[in-house]
Formats: structure tokens, sequence, C-alpha cells
């Protein structure tokens, strides 16, 4: 998905239908810090309840259908992996589905490209999605 205004929004978006039909996802965050605004998101929205997750380290992740984490360490499935660091994570191919969230600004739309050019150059089957709606 590209063009996305508010990543935080697009991960609970993603993360709700993924988890209505039985999927799990694990959020490969940048740092600590996108981990704490993901968590507490998650916490609130959608507005009448919240979305069932821990970090990989809790006790709980392997019953736990959102998995947050920035290491890349602790892989508890291999359902669908959504990527919000800059580079492609060297695990992403133990997944089923990888998911690729690209802002608005200029260096996440460069880091992008590349990422895309990696996946491409390997023989993956890409789709890109354009979050304003506009056509490629």
């Amino acid at each position: 998905f590209f063009n996305v205004e508010n990543k935080l929004q697009k991960v609970a978006d993603l993360s709700e239908r993924a988890v209505n039909k039985g999927r799990r996802l694990m959020v490969f965050t940048p740092d600590t810090e996108l981990t704490l605004k993901l968590e507490h998101f998650l916490w609130t929205h959608p507005v009448t309840g919240f979305m069932p997750h821990c970090r990989a380290e809790s006790d709980l992740a392997s019953v736990t259908p959102i998995i947050i984490d920035s290491l890349g360490t602790q892989l508890t499935h291999n359902d669908v992996l959504i990527n919000l660091q800059s580079q492609h994570p060297s695990f992403f191919s133990r997944f089923t589905r990888l998911i690729e969230i690209v802002g608005m600004d200029g260096a996440d739309k460069a880091a992008a490209r590349t990422r895309y050019s990696f996946y491409r150059d390997r023989g993956y089957d890409i789709k890109t999605f354009d979050a304003q709606g506009t056509a490629l």
C-alpha cells in the first residue's frame, strides 16, 4: 500500500480485516517508540473495541493474533507480515504474505522503491494499492 497518510490507521484497518478472517499478523516496527504508539493505537481502534495484540516476547504470543516486534528474533508464526521498517526484513520469505506500507514522504517512497526492486528481482508476485485511489 502506498501513499498512506496514516500508517497506524492502515495497520489497524488491515489487522481488523485479517483477524476477522482468522489470520495471524506480525507487525515489524522500526523501533520501540513506534511499537508503543502502535500498541496504544490498537487499544483504541476501532473505537468500539481493541485489536488483540502483544509483543513477540510475551508468553501470549503463540495465541495472540497480532504480534508487534522490532527485532525479528522471536517469530511465532508465518502467516502475514506487515513491514514498517525501511529495509526488507531478512526473514520475510518464511511468511505466506508480506505487506509493505508506504507513506507520503519522499524518503519513505525511496526506501520502498528499493524494497520493491529487491522483491521483484527475486521473482515475487507484487500487487500494489494506491491508498489515495489514484490510477497507476
